[in-house]
């Protein structure tokens, strides 16, 4: 930890990872999702030891859940995103994916989120965009997040990306984010690292420093 101008900057993993200054975002860890990608389960299972150990350690815990609004109700940007992801050539023929209250919607059972932890609905690929994400963090005095789950390259890295924005100090948990290939992921992570601001680690690295 370096200290100037009053502040403690921290430095390496183990400064970063206290529950007084970070939290834990899983995103999109839904029944809809995990079974979408060949490494859902291996990593639900990373997402499982992070959850505990956050838990244990104090951390506070936030569950990210995307849903697709009704055809009527949606704008040009989410049908053509439709269009693209189901290779539909007509946005009427598309259908939402994921609806509000359907059983795809829900964080898997394995990952259920307790009562004093927080569930944030969202229709856009960054977890800050139109949520009081950034908000419940700043009231907290929070300045860093942990971040796992699905998927890197379609909405973590946008949350990182905006999360970088607002100052933040992000840590990706590599083996505990999936993605489309391995191809895909490794692509992802190189541009996100690319620059030294956000801090990699795999789940081992990440329990270890989350160890006051």
């Amino acid at each position: 930890m370096k200290d100037a101008f009053g502040l403690s900057v921290p430095e390496g993993l183990k400064e970063v990872c206290d529950p007084s200054r970070c939290a834990l975002i899983l995103y999109d860890m839904q029944n809809g999702i995990v079974p979408q990608i060949a490494e859902g389960q291996t990593v639900l299972k990373r997402c499982e030891q992070l959850l505990s150990a956050a838990r244990t350690a104090g951390f506070r815990i936030f569950f990210t859940r995307h849903l697709f609004l009704p055809n009527r109700a949606t704008g040009v940007g989410q049908l053509r995103r439709a269009m693209v992801w189901q290779r539909q050539s007509d946005p009427a023929k598309t259908r939402p994916f994921i609806t509000q209250g359907s059983t795809a919607w829900q964080i898997v059972p394995e990952l259920a989120p307790q009562e004093d932890e927080v569930v944030i609905d969202k229709i856009t690929m960054s977890a800050f965009e139109g949520t009081f994400l950034n908000i419940a963090l700043r009231d907290a005095q929070l300045e860093a997040f942990i971040i796992a789950g699905i998927a890197l390259e379609v909405g973590i890295e946008p949350t990182v990306r905006q999360g970088l924005d607002l100052n933040y100090l992000p840590i990706v948990v590599t083996d505990a984010c999936g993605s489309k290939t391995a191809e895909v992921k490794e692509r992802s992570l190189a541009t996100l690292t690319d620059t030294g601001e956000v801090m990699t680690c795999d789940t081992t690295e990440l329990l270890a420093a989350m160890q006051h």
